[in-house]
């Protein structure tokens, strides 16, 4: 199965676009954003878990890192309400569930072999730091190689600086609505920039991001 698969091509996928389907587990939906490969794969997806649902014990073999969007994510190694960011390297296992519900974005078999730190974040409360424009403030969540994710914040009115994105960028909107000169993006949309694309971005009510850089294939021009 090949989902927005040509890593060299813009993707935006907005709320309105979401067709949920079924996965092997009974209460769990997904929701594919990108993906190549068939029920093992290289996926970023948007998981929704009904009240008492849960997934059979699995191994991560490519690595898993997810982020809580709602609810609260139960493993055998504690509970993780939203916010919560995690990272479970390859190798590692373990067996999801939830009781209230939960909806997760998870990016699976995307780590490096050396990528080995398995952590959590509670990311409402950890500390924003001042960003490098005004009106920004950043909570850096990993860094290895080339790759960094972190949370950004951006107060009503923020503009940032036309920039290019080497190695790519992925941006997922958690909160407010981020633009630029392509369009604008409600929370909920998810956006994949191909390495050296370029924009000027800015938000006029404000938001808050999930994004990812540096970690795409650098083929483009």
């Amino acid at each position: 199965m090949e989902i927005n698969a040509d890593f060299e091509k813009r993707v935006v996928v907005l709320p309105e676009d979401y067709i949920w389907s079924k996965s092997p587990a009974a209460g769990v939906e997904r929701m594919m954003l990108d993906r190549v490969g068939d029920e093992v794969a290289r996926a970023t997806t948007i998981v929704r878990f009904a009240p008492g649902s849960k997934f059979d014990a699995h191994t991560h073999g490519g690595g898993e890192e997810f982020l809580v969007l709602s609810g609260v994510f139960s493993d055998e190694t504690g509970d993780f309400p939203a916010g919560s960011y995690v990272r479970n390297p390859i190798g590692t296992s373990h067996t999801p569930h939830t009781d209230e519900g939960c909806t997760i974005l998870v990016k699976l078999h995307q780590f490096a072999p050396d990528d080995t730190a398995q952590f959590s974040i509670d990311t409402q409360r950890a500390e924003f730091r001042p960003g490098t424009a005004p009106g920004l403030s950043v909570l850096p969540l990993h860094s290895a190689a080339t790759e960094n994710v972190a949370l950004v914040r951006w107060a009503p009115g923020t503009r940032f600086t036309p920039h290019q994105h080497w190695g790519g960028e992925e941006i997922f909107v958690l909160e407010g609505t981020f633009q630029d000169e392509h369009g604008n993006y409600p929370a909920g949309s998810w956006i994949r920039s191909p390495h050296m694309s370029r924009h000027a971005p800015w938000s006029e009510e404000g938001c808050l991001i999930y994004v990812k850089t540096g970690h795409l294939p650098m083929t483009a021009a």
